[in-house]
């Protein structure tokens, strides 16, 4: 088959891979579409992988061609996505369920073979199938779709309220439409860029402020009559947005940091006593896996993708790609800013 193999820094390959087979308990899948993780990026431009060759990859659709023994829900022709954890299931996290936080994983796309490939092979659990009437592009929306309800869960939301929501990149984007799906009061998107923002729009925020005016936190805080917000979801992972949510957390708040930073962050002593002087509640978000295996997160995407109330709009994909052509859309990262929105790769396109 052919594949996007990883080689070295900066050293990404469309070459001929061997073909995986399915053992017993596990499903092969054709790839039709896949998405560049953000964390994927510094993998291949910053030595950031585990080990060379690799093929990455692991927001996937495809279609089921083959099935292993011991294989008895999954059928072939099922339209899937693919959940990418490989929990060891032995740990004590694991044996708490806490599959997300298990130290002795594999991953599908990081430590073994991923999708940015023709085929690939996944366990017969975590292949999660689909409404066949829903697109290739939104089956590989289902793990970072995934990634922003786990957030909501791990931040104890419980509908009502307001609900800021910094960053209206992909995950950011899912977050807000989880939260007016949940009940929210008010869903509020901040961003730097007028076109994510406009989107957020269409898909269901009520409202959006851009972080670039000078007055920015004024109106914010006057959407909340100068209270603060009650539920605030970090979805960009950037030191400005991580000190603006202990700047807009009510008190009493619930503050979840779903974004993964990739610079140092500090806080001046009067940062901090918003936090003890609002009581505030803080917490991480990683992953998106829950018990029983691979949790309720994954038939939750399917379900409100397929009945329309997680939407779906064009604007979510950034541009897309046939899969020969993977290294010349990782090199558009170089530029900071240049990517809004996700990239797909098409696993069938020439």
């Amino acid at each position: 088959m052919k594949a996007a193999v990883l080689h070295a820094n900066e050293d990404l390959r469309y070459e001929e891979y061997p073909t995986p087979k399915p053992g017993p308990g596990e499903v092969l899948v054709r790839v039709r579409m896949t998405g560049i993780c953000g964390s994927d990026v510094p993998r291949v431009l910053h030595n950031g992988a585990h080990g060379y060759p690799i093929v990455l990859g692991h927001e996937l659709s495809g279609d089921v061609v083959e099935v292993g023994r011991e294989v008895t829900k999954i059928q072939v022709g099922d339209k899937v996505s693919g959940a990418p954890l490989l929990p060891c299931m032995q740990c004590g996290d694991c044996q708490k369920g806490n599959f997300s936080l298990c130290k002795h994983y594999s991953f599908i796309g990081s430590r073994q073979q991923g999708s940015f490939a023709e085929y690939v092979v996944l366990p017969e659990i975590n292949a999660i199938p689909f409404d066949p009437a829903l697109s290739y592009e939104q089956g590989a929306l289902f793990e970072p779709a995934t990634v922003a309800l786990h957030g909501v869960f791990c931040n104890q939301f419980a509908g009502g309220g307001t609900v800021a929501v910094l960053g209206g990149g992909t995950i950011g984007l899912f977050t807000a439409q989880f939260a007016r799906i949940f009940g929210a009061k008010t869903v509020v998107v901040f961003d730097l860029e007028d076109e994510r923002l406009n989107l957020a729009r269409a898909l269901g925020a009520d409202e959006t402020v851009n972080t670039r005016a000078a007055d920015f936190m004024e109106r914010a805080m006057a959407l909340t009559g100068s209270k603060g917000f009650d539920y605030v979801f970090e979805t960009a992972g950037a030191v400005p947005t991580m000190r603006m949510a202990f700047e807009l957390a009510a008190n009493k708040a619930h503050v979840c940091f779903i974004g993964t930073p990739h610079a140092d962050l500090s806080f001046t002593p009067r940062m901090w006593e918003n936090m003890n002087r609002k009581e505030f509640l803080l917490t991480g978000s990683w992953m998106s896996y829950s018990a029983p295996f691979p949790g309720r997160e994954w038939p939750l995407v399917a379900h409100y993708f397929a009945t329309g109330q997680l939407k779906y709009a064009p604007g979510l994909i950034f541009k897309t790609f046939p899969l020969s052509q993977a290294w010349e859309a990782f090199k558009l990262y170089k530029t900071p800013g240049a990517v809004q929105g996700k990239i797909l790769l098409d696993c069938t396109a020439e």
